[in-house]
Protein backbone atom coordinates (compact mmCIF):
# COMPACT_ATOMS: atom_id res chain seq x y z
CA UNK A 1 0.00 0.00 0.00
CA UNK A 2 1.07 3.46 -0.31
CA UNK A 3 -0.40 5.90 2.45
CA UNK A 4 -2.95 3.94 2.96
CA UNK A 5 -4.52 3.22 -0.84
CA UNK A 6 -4.34 -0.22 -2.11
CA UNK A 7 -2.30 -0.21 -5.19
CA UNK A 8 -3.06 -1.84 -8.99
CA UNK A 9 0.11 -0.82 -10.89
CA UNK A 10 -2.10 -2.00 -14.36
CA UNK A 11 0.15 -1.56 -16.77
CA UNK A 12 3.62 -2.93 -16.44
CA UNK A 13 6.38 -4.42 -18.76
CA UNK A 14 8.81 -6.98 -17.70
CA UNK A 15 10.89 -8.57 -21.09
CA UNK A 16 13.49 -10.68 -21.13
CA UNK A 17 16.09 -8.08 -22.39
CA UNK A 18 17.44 -10.02 -25.05
CA UNK A 19 14.33 -9.89 -26.96
CA UNK A 20 14.22 -6.26 -27.30
CA UNK A 21 15.35 -3.99 -29.78
CA UNK A 22 17.37 -1.22 -29.24
CA UNK A 23 14.64 1.64 -29.37
CA UNK A 24 13.01 -0.22 -26.10
CA UNK A 25 16.39 -0.14 -24.48
CA UNK A 26 16.46 3.35 -25.35
CA UNK A 27 13.01 4.70 -23.91
CA UNK A 28 13.21 2.72 -20.60
CA UNK A 29 16.88 4.49 -20.33
CA UNK A 30 15.21 8.23 -20.96
CA UNK A 31 11.92 8.16 -19.31
CA UNK A 32 13.16 5.84 -16.54
CA UNK A 33 15.99 7.90 -15.63
CA UNK A 34 17.73 7.30 -12.34
CA UNK A 35 14.64 4.81 -11.32
CA UNK A 36 16.62 1.47 -10.49
CA UNK A 37 14.69 -0.88 -12.89
CA UNK A 38 17.76 -2.55 -14.00
CA UNK A 39 18.38 -3.84 -10.72
CA UNK A 40 15.96 -6.51 -11.23
CA UNK A 41 17.42 -8.02 -14.22
CA UNK A 42 20.32 -10.41 -14.37
CA UNK A 43 23.24 -9.66 -16.08
CA UNK A 44 21.78 -12.58 -18.73
CA UNK A 45 18.90 -10.11 -19.02
CA UNK A 46 16.30 -12.40 -17.38
CA UNK A 47 13.91 -10.54 -14.66
CA UNK A 48 14.85 -12.35 -11.41
CA UNK A 49 11.47 -12.96 -9.59
CA UNK A 50 12.35 -12.02 -6.07
CA UNK A 51 14.05 -8.77 -6.99
CA UNK A 52 11.08 -7.55 -9.19
CA UNK A 53 9.00 -8.47 -5.95
CA UNK A 54 11.24 -6.63 -3.73
CA UNK A 55 10.88 -3.91 -5.63
CA UNK A 56 7.61 -3.77 -6.08
CA UNK A 57 6.95 -4.07 -2.52
CA UNK A 58 9.15 -1.52 -1.64
CA UNK A 59 7.49 0.56 -3.94
CA UNK A 60 3.93 -0.65 -2.15
CA UNK A 61 2.42 -1.62 -5.15
CA UNK A 62 -0.11 -4.59 -4.06
CA UNK A 63 -0.93 -5.95 -7.34
CA UNK A 64 0.94 -5.88 -10.86
CA UNK A 65 -0.26 -6.90 -14.51
CA UNK A 66 2.83 -8.34 -16.68
CA UNK A 67 2.26 -7.51 -20.41
CA UNK A 68 3.83 -10.08 -23.09
CA UNK A 69 3.86 -8.19 -26.41
CA UNK A 70 4.40 -9.95 -29.69
CA UNK A 71 5.08 -6.84 -31.93
CA UNK A 72 8.30 -8.25 -34.68
CA UNK A 73 7.65 -4.49 -36.32
CA UNK A 74 8.60 -2.13 -33.02
CA UNK A 75 9.95 -3.91 -30.19
CA UNK A 76 10.19 -7.03 -30.83
CA UNK A 77 8.70 -10.57 -29.16
CA UNK A 78 7.99 -11.01 -25.90
CA UNK A 79 6.03 -14.20 -25.27
CA UNK A 80 3.63 -14.85 -22.22
CA UNK A 81 6.16 -17.50 -21.06
CA UNK A 82 8.74 -15.07 -19.55
CA UNK A 83 6.30 -13.71 -16.95
CA UNK A 84 5.44 -16.91 -15.90
CA UNK A 85 8.33 -17.53 -13.05
CA UNK A 86 7.10 -13.71 -11.62
CA UNK A 87 3.20 -15.06 -11.17
CA UNK A 88 4.63 -18.44 -9.58
CA UNK A 89 7.04 -16.44 -7.64
CA UNK A 90 4.23 -14.80 -6.12
CA UNK A 91 1.01 -15.22 -7.47
CA UNK A 92 -0.84 -13.01 -4.90
CA UNK A 93 0.96 -9.82 -6.77
CA UNK A 94 1.54 -10.91 -9.95
CA UNK A 95 -0.91 -11.61 -12.90
CA UNK A 96 -0.68 -12.22 -16.46
CA UNK A 97 -2.15 -10.01 -19.55
CA UNK A 98 -2.52 -11.82 -22.97
CA UNK A 99 -1.11 -9.90 -26.44
CA UNK A 100 -2.45 -11.23 -30.06
CA UNK A 101 -1.23 -9.74 -33.31
CA UNK A 102 -3.33 -11.09 -36.18
CA UNK A 103 -0.15 -11.00 -38.62
CA UNK A 104 1.54 -13.25 -35.86
CA UNK A 105 -0.98 -15.59 -34.64
CA UNK A 106 -3.82 -17.52 -36.63
CA UNK A 107 -6.50 -18.17 -35.78
CA UNK A 108 -6.22 -15.19 -33.06
CA UNK A 109 -9.02 -16.25 -31.08
CA UNK A 110 -7.60 -20.21 -30.28
CA UNK A 111 -4.03 -17.82 -29.20
CA UNK A 112 -5.81 -15.70 -26.99
CA UNK A 113 -7.14 -19.11 -25.60
CA UNK A 114 -4.49 -20.66 -25.30
CA UNK A 115 -3.09 -17.34 -22.98
CA UNK A 116 -6.25 -17.16 -20.85
CA UNK A 117 -5.75 -20.77 -20.20
CA UNK A 118 -2.32 -19.81 -18.42
CA UNK A 119 -4.04 -17.76 -16.26
CA UNK A 120 -3.97 -14.24 -17.73
CA UNK A 121 -6.52 -12.00 -16.36
CA UNK A 122 -7.07 -9.41 -19.15
CA UNK A 123 -6.12 -9.29 -22.92
CA UNK A 124 -3.61 -6.37 -24.74
CA UNK A 125 -4.11 -5.48 -28.50
CA UNK A 126 -1.36 -3.08 -29.75
CA UNK A 127 -2.34 -1.69 -32.91
CA UNK A 128 0.17 0.66 -33.43
CA UNK A 129 3.37 -1.80 -32.62
CA UNK A 130 1.25 -4.27 -34.98
CA UNK A 131 0.46 -2.11 -38.18
CA UNK A 132 -3.69 -3.48 -37.86
CA UNK A 133 -6.36 -1.71 -36.70
CA UNK A 134 -8.32 -2.86 -33.86
CA UNK A 135 -11.47 -2.65 -35.48
CA UNK A 136 -10.62 -5.41 -38.11
CA UNK A 137 -13.21 -8.62 -38.12
CA UNK A 138 -10.61 -10.69 -37.93
CA UNK A 139 -10.66 -9.62 -33.86
CA UNK A 140 -14.01 -9.97 -33.55
CA UNK A 141 -13.68 -13.70 -32.14
CA UNK A 142 -11.18 -12.55 -29.94
CA UNK A 143 -13.25 -9.82 -28.91
CA UNK A 144 -16.31 -12.41 -28.51
CA UNK A 145 -14.39 -15.00 -26.19
CA UNK A 146 -13.07 -12.03 -23.82
CA UNK A 147 -16.72 -11.60 -23.27
CA UNK A 148 -17.40 -15.21 -23.13
CA UNK A 149 -14.02 -15.52 -20.81
CA UNK A 150 -15.34 -11.98 -18.79
CA UNK A 151 -11.84 -10.42 -19.03
CA UNK A 152 -11.37 -7.22 -19.97
CA UNK A 153 -9.74 -5.60 -23.59
CA UNK A 154 -6.61 -3.45 -23.03
CA UNK A 155 -5.92 -1.32 -26.75
CA UNK A 156 -2.69 1.14 -27.10
CA UNK A 157 -4.24 4.21 -28.19
CA UNK A 158 -2.48 7.10 -28.96
CA UNK A 159 1.14 7.70 -30.29
CA UNK A 160 4.49 5.56 -30.04
CA UNK A 161 8.05 6.46 -30.64
CA UNK A 162 9.30 3.16 -31.42
CA UNK A 163 10.51 2.60 -35.58
CA UNK A 164 7.81 0.71 -37.04
CA UNK A 165 4.91 2.19 -35.10
CA UNK A 166 2.04 3.03 -37.39
CA UNK A 167 0.50 5.71 -35.22
CA UNK A 168 -2.71 6.35 -37.28
CA UNK A 169 -4.13 3.17 -35.83
CA UNK A 170 -3.73 4.55 -32.51
CA UNK A 171 -6.87 6.66 -33.15
CA UNK A 172 -9.54 5.78 -29.94
CA UNK A 173 -12.20 6.84 -32.68
CA UNK A 174 -11.63 2.99 -34.65
CA UNK A 175 -12.90 1.47 -31.72
CA UNK A 176 -16.33 3.55 -32.12
CA UNK A 177 -17.85 0.59 -33.37
CA UNK A 178 -16.63 -1.89 -31.48
CA UNK A 179 -17.40 -0.88 -28.01
CA UNK A 180 -21.37 -0.56 -29.26
CA UNK A 181 -21.07 -3.99 -31.22
CA UNK A 182 -19.71 -5.67 -27.77
CA UNK A 183 -21.54 -3.05 -24.99
CA UNK A 184 -20.96 -5.51 -22.24
CA UNK A 185 -16.90 -5.94 -23.07
CA UNK A 186 -14.89 -3.91 -21.04
CA UNK A 187 -12.56 -1.77 -22.96
CA UNK A 188 -9.32 0.26 -21.41
CA UNK A 189 -7.28 2.68 -23.57
CA UNK A 190 -4.24 2.14 -22.66
CA UNK A 191 -2.36 6.36 -22.47
CA UNK A 192 -5.59 7.51 -22.49
CA UNK A 193 -5.24 8.50 -26.40
CA UNK A 194 -1.95 10.27 -25.83
CA UNK A 195 -0.33 12.63 -28.23
CA UNK A 196 -3.52 13.97 -30.05
CA UNK A 197 -6.41 12.08 -29.02
CA UNK A 198 -7.13 13.00 -25.66
CA UNK A 199 -10.22 14.37 -26.11
CA UNK A 200 -11.59 11.64 -28.42
CA UNK A 201 -10.49 8.96 -25.80
CA UNK A 202 -12.30 11.20 -22.96
CA UNK A 203 -15.35 10.96 -24.48
CA UNK A 204 -15.68 8.13 -25.08
CA UNK A 205 -15.13 6.97 -21.68
CA UNK A 206 -17.85 9.45 -20.19
CA UNK A 207 -20.32 8.55 -23.15
CA UNK A 208 -19.94 4.54 -22.72
CA UNK A 209 -20.01 2.76 -19.87
CA UNK A 210 -17.48 0.18 -21.26
CA UNK A 211 -15.03 2.34 -21.87
CA UNK A 212 -12.23 3.15 -19.20
CA UNK A 213 -8.76 4.89 -19.70
CA UNK A 214 -4.97 3.81 -18.20
CA UNK A 215 -3.15 6.38 -17.32
CA UNK A 216 0.33 4.57 -18.45
CA UNK A 217 2.96 6.77 -19.71
CA UNK A 218 0.86 10.16 -18.84
CA UNK A 219 2.53 12.31 -15.87
CA UNK A 220 -0.38 12.49 -13.77
CA UNK A 221 0.59 16.43 -12.77
CA UNK A 222 -0.23 16.66 -16.43
CA UNK A 223 -3.79 14.87 -16.39
CA UNK A 224 -5.51 18.47 -15.59
CA UNK A 225 -4.00 19.89 -18.54
CA UNK A 226 -4.78 16.93 -21.21
CA UNK A 227 -8.18 16.39 -20.06
CA UNK A 228 -8.71 20.47 -19.32
CA UNK A 229 -12.20 20.56 -21.52
CA UNK A 230 -13.57 17.70 -19.17
CA UNK A 231 -14.47 17.92 -15.92
CA UNK A 232 -11.34 15.99 -14.24
CA UNK A 233 -13.18 14.83 -11.15
CA UNK A 234 -16.12 12.90 -13.29
CA UNK A 235 -13.46 11.40 -16.01
CA UNK A 236 -11.06 10.50 -13.19
CA UNK A 237 -14.44 7.67 -12.72
CA UNK A 238 -13.16 6.33 -15.47
CA UNK A 239 -9.40 6.37 -14.84
CA UNK A 240 -7.20 3.10 -14.45
CA UNK A 241 -3.88 3.65 -13.02
CA UNK A 242 -0.81 1.92 -14.63
CA UNK A 243 2.57 3.20 -15.09
CA UNK A 244 4.09 2.02 -18.64
CA UNK A 245 6.81 0.61 -15.83
CA UNK A 246 10.09 0.75 -16.34
CA UNK A 247 9.42 3.97 -18.19
CA UNK A 248 8.50 5.66 -14.83
CA UNK A 249 10.57 7.55 -12.28
CA UNK A 250 8.69 6.25 -9.66
CA UNK A 251 5.48 4.46 -9.09
CA UNK A 252 4.75 5.72 -5.50
CA UNK A 253 6.09 9.19 -6.76
CA UNK A 254 3.33 8.97 -9.50
CA UNK A 255 0.43 7.78 -6.89
CA UNK A 256 1.37 10.60 -4.98
CA UNK A 257 1.08 13.22 -7.34
CA UNK A 258 -1.96 12.09 -8.47
CA UNK A 259 -3.51 12.07 -4.47
CA UNK A 260 -2.19 15.82 -4.84
CA UNK A 261 -4.72 16.60 -7.01
CA UNK A 262 -7.55 17.29 -5.21
CA UNK A 263 -9.89 14.69 -6.07
CA UNK A 264 -12.58 12.85 -3.90
CA UNK A 265 -11.05 10.15 -1.63
CA UNK A 266 -13.41 8.12 -3.29
CA UNK A 267 -12.67 8.82 -6.79
CA UNK A 268 -8.73 8.33 -6.11
CA UNK A 269 -9.20 4.81 -4.77
CA UNK A 270 -10.85 4.10 -7.62
CA UNK A 271 -7.89 5.49 -9.75
CA UNK A 272 -5.61 3.23 -7.79
CA UNK A 273 -7.26 0.16 -7.56
CA UNK A 274 -10.96 -0.07 -7.69
CA UNK A 275 -11.97 0.56 -10.88
CA UNK A 276 -8.91 -1.96 -11.95
CA UNK A 277 -10.46 -4.82 -9.84
CA UNK A 278 -14.27 -4.11 -11.07
CA UNK A 279 -12.92 -5.03 -14.69
CA UNK A 280 -10.76 -7.64 -12.68
CA UNK A 281 -12.44 -9.02 -9.93
CA UNK A 282 -9.49 -11.79 -9.01
CA UNK A 283 -7.17 -9.11 -8.38
CA UNK A 284 -9.26 -8.14 -4.77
Amino acid sequence: MIDGHFVVDAHVHTPRLPTLKPAWLQWAHDFAGAYPWRSVYSDSGEVVPSAMDELMESEGVDRVLLFCEYSPRATGIQPIEDNLPLVAFNPERFRLVANVNPYVHHPAAAEVARQLDLGAVALKIHPVHGAFSPADKELYPVYQLCLERGVPVILHSGTSSFPGSRTSFGNPELLSDVVEDFPALQFVFAHGGRGWWYDVAAFLALARENVWLDLAGLPPKKLPEYYQRFDLTRLAGKFVFGTDWPGVPSVAANVRTLAGLGLPEDVLSGVLSGNAIKLMPSLA
